[in-house]
């Protein structure tokens, strides 16, 4: 089902001022698949687990993890393998099916027998492989902006328009991409917030906060090795098959979100893709919201997510 809700009036769907989510907002590492994890995370109760995209961070959920806490929700937010010095894949892998398995370990290293994922961009890859490869540790999820199945692998090989908006991609696996991300203070971020969100603009502090996670020691190249590892298959036949269930059916109820003018992935990706769901199943088309729909809408977007969590 495809609802499509009404925009709210300029500056009703923003965080209210001083209202210091931040400072609500824990910051420690866990101990997890072989990596000190820095997590975020606010409240207590069920689990809600929260996973980053690109070119993003943990802290840009902390708005909605500030309201989840306030709802009765522990909302975690884990930087995902490779965006910080320490976190440099332990098997040097960034495939789907590995960061799947860093959500399932991460949920047993809280204590916790099962947690809703939310998941953004390459964080909602990550959610989809979490609840391919064990479904029986994901109550409910919710994804935004990536759209589940083949179909997003289709599209760069037969739709032209989808092949001009994934340029960066393909850009991504040249040796000169490094060097032209950090040129000029990372002008080349603020191009695809840009582009990918049009009419927003990323507040001053939250961008020189996102520049800092991406410019620190080692970490820019790690990240570039989600798209560099993106069109290979993994090498041994063991991760070729967990990859390959990744891409399998959803059997846990499911909300999935995404920005009437993303022009990062086109809406129209994600048509259809109710077929690989066969439990609860419901696609939200969020008017005047881009590609980061949680940053520029989070009052919408924490409506949608606790509505669907408490229902």
């Amino acid at each position: 089902m495809t609802q499509v809700t009404q925009r709210p009036p300029f500056g009703e769907d923003s965080p209210a001022r001083g209202s210091r989510a931040s400072d609500r907002v824990r910051h420690r590492t866990v101990q997890a698949g072989g990596l000190e994890v820095p997590i975020l995370e606010a409240g207590s109760g069920p689990l809600v687990v929260l996973l980053h995209g690109f070119p993003d961070h943990a802290a840009s959920w902390t708005g909605i993890l500030d309201r989840l806490a306030q709802e009765g929700y522990w909302a975690v937010a884990p930087a995902q393998r490779g965006y910080w010095p320490g976190g440099v894949a332990p098997d040097g892998s960034y495939n789907i099916a590995s960061t799947g398995q860093d959500v399932l370990t991460l949920i047993e290293a809280l204590g916790r027998e099962q947690a809703d994922l939310i998941g953004h961009d390459f964080g909602a890859a990550a959610a989809y492989a979490a609840a391919t490869l064990d479904p029986s540790r994901v109550r409910k999820l919710v994804t935004m902006a990536a759209p589940h199945g083949r179909q997003t692998m289709n599209a760069l090989v037969t739709d032209g328009d989808q092949q001009r908006r994934s340029w960066y991609m393909f850009f991504f696996q040249s040796a000169m991409a490094e060097a032209a991300v950090e040129h000029d203070d990372f002008a080349f971020i603020d191009r695809l917030w840009r582009e990918w969100s049009p009419g927003y603009e990323l507040p001053d502090a939250e961008r020189a906060a996102l520049k800092e996670t991406l410019g620190a020691p080692g970490v820019l190249t790690e990240i570039l090795g989600y798209y560099r590892q993106l069109f290979t298959p993994p090498a041994d036949e063991a991760t070729q098959a967990l990859q390959a269930r990744t891409f399998g059916a959803i059997t846990v109820p499911t909300l999935y979100l995404h920005g009437a003018d993303d022009n990062c992935f086109s809406v129209e990706v994600s048509d259809g893709m109710d077929d690989l769901f066969t439990n609860v199943f419901e696609r939200i088309v969020i008017p005047g919201a881009g590609h980061f729909p949680h940053v520029e809408q989070p009052k919408t977007v924490a409506d949608h997510i606790l509505g669907f969590l408490n229902s």
